[in-house]
């Protein structure tokens, strides 16, 4: 089983990359937030590696917390690797966490192939879903976390978001209005 992968950068789609490992090319499916941290020609990704009757699919992540969410959200019975990753393209895993621990239906309801059944079914199986303690992955108050994930979907990088709202105090709101005015300037 694959569990790694580490080579050049041959092409680049938001959806998957093609590595050049010793002359042999491989297709790796990728989430959004993995496609924008790839930056340099060479890279280094985690893997989860797929065999299907008609196929052996790869599916690479650059932060282990984002594997980790990935492989917790196929073992649940009907999310199969097309959701997953849509997940994961969807929301960063500490971002999908602060989901998971308010039970959010309606956010989650927000990834395409989700439905309001299983948003529900979901949530309740990964009730105790929590990403790895890391500086990076400090857990936010509420306020934080929305005015992030709130940045998120207008488009924003999370460093972008983090610069900006870095220093920034109050409500939801008030988060949203300091970080789209130094996003700006950014």
């Amino acid at each position: 089983m694959i569990v790694g992968i580490e080579g050049s950068v041959e092409k680049k789609e938001p959806t998957f990359v093609h590595i050049n490992v010793n002359g042999m090319i491989h297709e790796v499916n990728i989430s959004l937030n993995t496609s924008n941290s790839i930056k340099e020609s060479k890279v280094k990704l985690l893997v989860r590696q797929i065999i299907r009757e008609d196929a052996s699919l790869l599916f690479g992540f650059i932060e282990a917390n984002e594997k980790k969410m990935f492989d917790t959200l196929i073992k649940i019975n009907g999310v199969g690797p097309k959701v997953a990753m849509a997940t994961c393209s969807t929301f960063v895993p500490e971002t999908f966490a602060r989901v998971v621990a308010d039970k959010d239906v309606n956010l989650l309801k927000r990834v395409p192939g989700i439905g309001p059944k299983a948003a529900s079914r979901i949530l309740v199986e990964l009730a105790d879903f929590i990403v790895d303690g890391s500086s990076d992955s400090a857990i936010l108050d509420n306020g934080m976390a929305d005015a992030i994930l709130a940045l998120e979907s207008l488009g924003f990088k999370k460093e972008q978001i983090k610069k900006a709202l870095s220093g920034a105090t109050g409500d939801t709101s008030a988060l949203v209005k300091q970080g789209l005015k130094k996003l700006q300037r950014l």
